[in-house]
């Protein structure tokens, strides 16, 4: 029942037409195939994105305590356009390491000190640029030309005894929603046992992934297939920076003495809610579970005082406050209520989380074959240390 949100390291776009200029700090990172008169090969744009490694090993070997965990790349979309017949985005990780840079752009003159289409490091004396032969194990590029020769180089396997395939995918539509939402979980453990030289995996170190549409978009020059998609970079002044999610079951469900609530009139109160949390911490979350109109009995204590719990099924739901943003959505193995002789209770990780916001908790869960959403003020402010 735990989700876990790492924001990137560094990101930026790379341009065919542009082969030498570097956005590292460029509000947006985007993909797309434009047909424009500035070269006779259509132009080609993709981005890139990383993650602390450091945090990720954190992560799985202090939080998750092992290998069973689920993965996502998730970026979310500031504006598409020219979608208009099923179309791929592929993922992959970078085959070497790159330079973030500080350019945005267009910059006048352009910044060079960074990763470009040509460029890993820096463009000029000194710098290393993108491999366009003889690549490592497993590795390759794509470009059209030599004119175009660049874009970056990427995994599509590795050399592991199970031969993990490292490619990922994600469809769009016309009318489908626009944000990346996609499944790394296997290249994510490739690169921690490539860390830990666990398994056979010993050549494929985090640089990041490298996001472009598939080969059949990129560099067509019909009219009609020029897709482009904006995605707010980790520079963006918004609330939508890419994530690394990590996500793990680590729930436990023991009711000791305690009864189940049976009654859909049903009050949950959420304790342990201070209100204010640093976004460093970890809070546990615990309910206060009564029926809303207890039935009128003779007992020798108040029947208010006695805890009830939510069955095993019940999740728990994180929202934006402001812009009614669902951050953590309900899901039945990675949001589980746990509960113990105590209290139902959850823990929330406030990391992934945007400071000096509010959000709020909603929770779910069944009783008599009906489902009942609790949204009652449950409010908490993030803040920074």
């Amino acid at each position: 029942m735990a989700v876990y949100k790492l924001f990137p390291l560094q990101d930026a776009s790379i341009y065919s037409f542009y082969p030498y200029m570097n956005t590292g700090i460029d509000a947006m990172i985007e993909v797309g195939n434009l047909n424009v008169n500035i070269n006779p090969v259509p132009q080609v744009f993709r981005y890139l994105v990383e993650f602390d490694q450091n945090e990720i090993e954190d992560v799985i070997d202090n939080k998750v305590g092992g290998t069973q965990f689920s993965s996502s790349l998730k970026c979310f979309i500031a504006n598409a356009q020219g979608i208009i017949f099923d179309t791929e985005l592929e993922i992959y990780p970078v085959s070497g390491s790159w330079n973030n840079g500080s350019g945005t752009y267009l910059d006048s003159p352009f910044t060079t000190n960074g990763c470009s289409w040509r460029a890993r490091t820096f463009s000029g004396s000194g710098g290393t640029t993108w491999l366009i032969n003889n690549f490592s194990p497993y590795a390759t590029a794509s470009f059209s030309g030599s004119n175009n020769s660049g874009g970056g180089n990427w995994f599509t396997g590795s050399s592991d005894p199970y031969n993990t395939n490292l490619y990922v995918s994600q469809s769009f539509t016309l009318r489908s929603q626009k944000d990346l939402n996609a499944p790394v979980t296997d290249i994510v453990k490739v690169w921690y046992s490539s860390s830990k030289s666990i398994g056979g995996y010993t050549d494929i170190e985090n640089n990041g992934f490298l996001v472009k549409w598939e080969d059949a978009i990129e560099f067509s020059t019909i009219d009609s297939v020029q897709p482009i998609m904006q995605f707010y970079s980790v520079d963006t002044n918004t609330i939508y920076p890419p994530v690394l999610e990590i996500k793990w079951d680590d729930s436990s469900f023991n009711t000791g003495n305690l009864p189940p609530i049976q009654t859909t009139d049903l009050f949950v109160a959420l304790d342990s809610n201070p209100g204010i949390f640093y976004s460093e911490s970890i809070n546990r979350f615990r309910l206060n579970v009564r029926p809303e109109f207890p039935t009128r009995t003779f007992l020798t204590s108040s029947i208010d005082t006695q805890n009830h719990y939510l069955n095993s099924s019940s999740m728990y739901s994180v929202k934006d406050l402001d812009t009614n943003e669902t951050l953590i959505d309900f899901d039945p193995k990675f949001t589980k209520i746990s509960c113990d002789s105590q209290s139902n209770y959850f823990d929330i990780y406030m990391n992934g989380l945007q400071p000096e916001r509010y959000y709020k908790i909603l929770i779910q869960t069944t009783v008599n074959g009906s489902t009942i959403v609790k949204d009652d003020n449950y409010y908490f402010k993030v803040i920074n240390r």
